[in-house]
């Protein structure tokens, strides 16, 4: 009898990531996610306001289509900017590329909403976001002293810029 080690069927490949556009009832799961990615997180309904405001754009990634949000992307326009209010992503699940993938798939959407400039600030110690914004073509246009709280008092945080082109 043949197995399924002899023909090769015991290798499945996972599903993709799926990412899509963020959704009040996703609130909850966003706010678990950012309390344990920074100091500060913010609350489910700082989000959900946040969701409710027409200037503001939303992904979350999901493991599978049906999965709870690993994690999200929020922004907020003004006119032809923007500003990546922040990207967190489940502590489990990061250096796995899905704030690469947040990222890929909030981009275009900023730039149909017709955003040229994109704007961020990172803390300067976080040294894999820092990666993955240069990865994504963001420059680095300035330091901004104190900016982030921290358990030891405050941080500095590094201010970066994308150009995007119009569609």
């Amino acid at each position: 009898m043949t197995s399924i080690y002899d023909v090769g069927l015991w290798w499945w490949p996972r599903p993709e990531p799926v990412v899509s556009r963020a959704e009040r009832a996703d609130c909850d799961d966003l706010a678990t996610i950012h309390a344990a990615a920074f100091h500060r997180g913010w609350g489910a309904e700082d989000i959900a306001a946040m969701l409710a405001e027409r200037n503001v754009l939303a992904h979350v990634i999901r493991r599978r289509p049906a999965a709870p949000p690993a994690g999200f992307i929020l922004s907020r326009i003004a006119a032809d900017e923007a500003e990546i209010l922040t990207v967190a992503v489940a502590a489990r699940l990061r250096g796995r590329g899905y704030g690469a993938r947040l990222l890929k798939a909030h981009v275009p959407d900023l730039m149909r909403a017709g955003v040229r400039t994109l704007f961020l600030e990172v803390e300067v110690g976080n040294s894999p976001a820092l990666h993955l914004y240069e990865r994504a073509g963001f420059i680095t246009i300035g330091r901004r002293k104190g900016y982030y709280r921290t358990e030891a008092g405050t941080t500095d945080a590094i201010t970066m810029r994308r150009d995007l082109p119009a569609l």
